[in-house]
């Protein structure tokens, strides 16, 4: 691969979302990515169905969507880390790696020898990153942590959401598995500043990772509008609780679109545009603190506004004016979207058994271009390469280590 991370090798012993995500994206970024698996059932969300990957005849393979999206470019090596011989494999290829990434509960590797302070006296350039729900001290520390109860504890939920007294009001968890998604990012920062230390002093250390700590990190501006206000914020459903106007508008064609306005110049434009300069003018609406603080008599005004004109010219008339407004779309409509399309963000990786799609990496670098060269592996497809070209494992031993369960 061609990407900035280029030789460095990354050790896996990760599973579901969290930390397959981070390494994913070092794998995008060029690192030799080797994902371990247990030899019988691999990765959790290899079973995670359906839908599963359509092969060259149009017939279902085992391999699952969800496993599919967060395993590219990865060398899959089945081992059963219960065993003694599979914990003595992991310490070898600890010693031959630059970072290393899992999320067993705590203290779950150290009593398989495979904790940090152990590895790091065989390698002291490593790079141990834990994922956890939440982290390795305080008194939830032992406990598993899954994307939806780490939304709902980390307050995200509570801010999510119709108000109350709207039509199916109550806290939502976001559509996606965002604690995981943004713990797997932070993680990968993370390990880039352990690199930039490392290429500095030759050290490596250790890195604590909690889906609660991040998800309370991405609480970001309504974190603080808890801390000036003293008040906690609640769901406000379409509207944004410190912008106004920035929410769907319903339109001619029986469908909505997003109206984004960030400051009181576009809002001007706006009503220049539509024919109604004094709504700009109004001391109630002339600057976004008033409209914020007079949100139910505006909203109103605009919605007569909107329902003038189709979607689509709403989108055309606005952009021309450089005031924020797009679509609502679907999944479907947003890989068909000419932008979309244009970034290059659906990708086609090609296996035995056909294609396979997968959402590009949003990072584009202009000397180091990221490159897709390996889809997502089949279990333990690459044990016998690993083992032969990493730790010159004669085929002998590699099939006795077969016979004894050891690896697959």
């Amino acid at each position: 691969m061609a990407g900035p991370l280029t030789g460095l090798r990354v050790l896996d012993l990760s599973r579901v979302m969290a930390g397959p995500w981070c390494t994913q994206i070092l794998a995008d970024m060029g690192a030799e990515v080797i994902k371990v698996e247990h030899p019988v059932l691999g990765d959790d969300t290899r079973h995670w169905g359906p839908p599963w990957l359509k092969d060259s005849s149009g017939k279902d393979t085992t391999e699952s969507a969800y496993y599919l999206s967060a395993n590219r470019g990865k060398h899959s090596l089945a081992v059963d880390i219960s065993q003694p011989e599979g914990q003595a494999l992991i310490r070898e290829l600890a010693a031959e790696s630059d970072i290393l990434v899992e999320n067993f509960k705590s203290g779950g590797l150290a009593r398989k020898g495979l904790d940090y302070t152990t590895l790091e006296a065989l390698n002291p350039g490593v790079i141990y990153c834990s994922i956890t729900g939440f982290g390795q001290t305080g008194p939830m520390a032992s406990m598993a942590g899954y994307d939806y109860l780490i939304q709902a504890q980390a307050g995200l939920m509570s801010i999510t959401g119709a108000a109350d007294g709207e039509p199916g009001a109550g806290p939502q968890r976001v559509g996606m598995a965002v604690s995981d998604l943004t713990t797997g990012m932070n993680a990968t920062i993370a390990i880039l500043g352990a690199l930039h230390h490392r290429q500095c002093t030759g050290e490596g250390q250790y890195i604590d990772m909690a889906l609660l700590d991040v998800q309370v990190s991405w609480l970001a501006n309504q974190a603080l509008n808890y801390f000036c206000s003293g008040t906690p914020p609640t769901r406000t459903g379409e509207y944004h609780p410190n912008l106004v106007p920035y929410q769907p508008f319903p339109t001619a064609d029986g469908e909505k679109v997003i109206i984004a306005i960030g400051n009181d110049g576009q809002f001007k434009r706006f009503c220049e545009a539509v024919g109604r300069p004094e709504l700009a003018s109004d001391p109630r609406f002339s600057t976004n603190p008033e409209r914020v603080k007079h949100r139910l008599e505006l909203i109103p005004l605009m919605v007569e506004i909107t329902r003038n004109r189709a979607s689509d010219e709403w989108i055309e008339m606005l952009g021309a004016i450089s005031v924020p407004c797009g679509p609502i779309q679907n999944i479907a409509q947003v890989f068909d979207d000419p932008q979309i399309r244009a970034r290059g963000m659906q990708v086609e990786l090609t296996s035995e058994t056909g294609s396979v799609p997968g959402v590009a990496n949003p990072i584009k670098y202009s000397k180091t271009p990221l490159e897709y060269c390996k889809p997502p592996p089949r279990l333990g497809e690459d044990t016998d390469s690993v083992l032969e070209r990493l730790l010159r494992k004669r085929p002998s031993e590699i099939s006795a280590l077969r016979q004894k369960g050891v690896v697959k």
